[in-house]
């Protein structure tokens, strides 16, 4: 057991709300500090992409002792269900029978957390902001502005999770010898509603990820327990067809009745939404440390934003805090020491994660409708159900398993060339089941330069 200290987390997120979970679970005594208001008291800001849980997100819940209340608010999606023009819905399983992400409304999910971590004794402090770290003394200073008179906080530990965008890293960032990159991608999103049948069911299978694949821009939809289905647009900022193009009301229904047409019936509800929430960004943040001695740590996005392509931002965060309890559980009150484990643990993890959302996007939004990439993935679950102890599918290893990012994205690209010497054998789409191409995939699998 650790000695009990006076610990602040910035940020009532998700991940800042688990970590207040994991602390109070040693006996810390904990502060949230937030500016923004109470989630539970306001309604969201409709800039939400819901949520998918897998296994490490379940596993860090569950070690938490929350993941059956969790469990109630979540839908499991077994599979993809692809729409694409001039041809029927047609549905891709994510993995084994068993085997599903599950749906959660992001707003929904972190009221929850928050009520969690107060009934178990963390104190939050909404609308407080907090605008500079004296990171030497773990000291916050939080105040109405920048420029008003602050307040001044002492605590022997402070954690920053607050987000992409963190007043912890940026104070972190102006000290020597620390590395720090941002990168944003040209597309932004924007997030739009599909409401419940009259009767409160959902109008789209309700145990499938939907999926409107269009090239250079997507519609995704998840489903939601009251029956609707949370959908988000993304789309490029600027272009021919982009979010600046859809200034007017008659061209976003002609976008809407052109590119979705079998969800015609929701075009109006979807062009409410379209005018009325926001767009935003995208982006990518790495940097290194994530500690600053045995005083301040990021953890969640703070320290490894990424873009929401693999459904892994959550989950990672999740799993910085169950790895940060391991070391903690390890080495007692050698702070320095758990810091330093940490992030020389999760570094790798987090770029890898980052780099494989990234690709997904391109797999999502054109490949995923692509006939040689279907054949390819028919082929790989062909040879995995045969041979499970010489593949498992990248989408597996990084969402059904709790191996690491980093091990997920290395055997990825080597399963990658395995996979792209097989599409290249002669008549592979009428032979692509055949004895030959499993036996060639054996070959390629124990060949070293692969």
């Amino acid at each position: 057991m650790q000695q009990p200290k006076k610990i602040a987390i910035v940020g009532s997120g998700l991940v800042g709300s688990l970590l207040a979970l994991y602390l109070r679970k040693n006996g810390h005594q904990v502060t949230v500090f937030d500016r923004r208001p109470d989630v539970r008291k306001v309604e969201f800001s409709g800039r939400s992409i819901n949520l998918a849980m897998s296994n490490r997100g379940w596993k860090a819940l569950r070690e938490a002792g929350i993941e059956e209340e969790i469990r109630k608010l979540a839908l499991p999606l077994n599979k993809r269900a692809m729409h694409v023009n001039d041809r029927p819905v047609y549905f891709q399983k994510y993995g084994k029978e068993e085997e599903a992400i599950y749906s959660i409304s992001r707003g929904v999910l972190n009221r929850r957390m928050i009520t969690l971590a107060e009934e178990a004794g963390a104190k939050f402090r909404f609308e407080e902001k907090v605008w500079d770290i004296d990171l030497p003394n773990a000291t916050l200073f939080t105040g109405e502005s920048e420029k008003s008179v602050w307040k001044e906080y002492n605590f022997d530990l402070v954690f920053g999770a607050d987000g992409a965008f963190s007043r912890i890293r940026h104070k972190m960032q102006r000290r020597s010898r620390f590395n720090y990159s941002q990168h944003f991608i040209d597309v932004g999103y924007k997030e739009l509603s599909i409401k419940a049948n009259p009767d409160g069911t959902h109008k789209l299978d309700n145990s499938s990820f939907h999926i409107w694949p269009r090239g250079e821009f997507m519609l995704i939809a998840m489903p939601n327990l009251d029956g609707s289905f949370t959908c988000t647009l993304f789309l490029p900022f600027e272009g021919d067809i982009s979010f600046e193009s859809l200034d007017t009301e008659e061209k976003t229904e002609a976008f809407f009745e052109n590119y979705f047409p079998d969800i015609k019936g929701e075009i109006s509800n979807l062009k409410k939404d379209f005018f009325r929430n926001p767009t935003s960004a995208m982006v990518t943040i790495k940097c290194f440390p994530w500690s600053y001695w045995d005083k301040v740590a990021l953890v969640g996005d703070s320290a490894h934003a990424i873009v929401p392509f693999y459904g892994q931002g959550m989950n990672a965060g999740f799993e910085d805090i169950q790895v940060l309890y391991r070391k903690m559980e390890k080495y007692g009150d050698d702070w320095e020491r758990i810091f330093r484990e940490y992030e020389t643990e999760r570094k790798p993890n987090g770029d890898a994660i980052a780099e494989l959302s990234y690709r997904n996007f391109i797999e999502m939004s054109s490949k995923t409708a692509d006939p040689d990439f279907l054949l390819r993935k028919k082929i790989e679950k062909h040879f995995s159900d045969r041979h499970p102890e010489l593949w498992v599918p990248l989408y597996s290893r990084v969402t059904f398993s709790d191996k690491p990012y980093a091990e997920a994205l290395a055997i990825g690209d080597r399963q990658r060339k395995i996979m792209d010497e097989v599409m290249n054998m002669e008549d592979i789409e009428d032979k692509w089941d055949s004895p030959e191409v499993e036996n060639k995939m054996v070959s390629l699998i124990k060949n070293e330069e692969f």
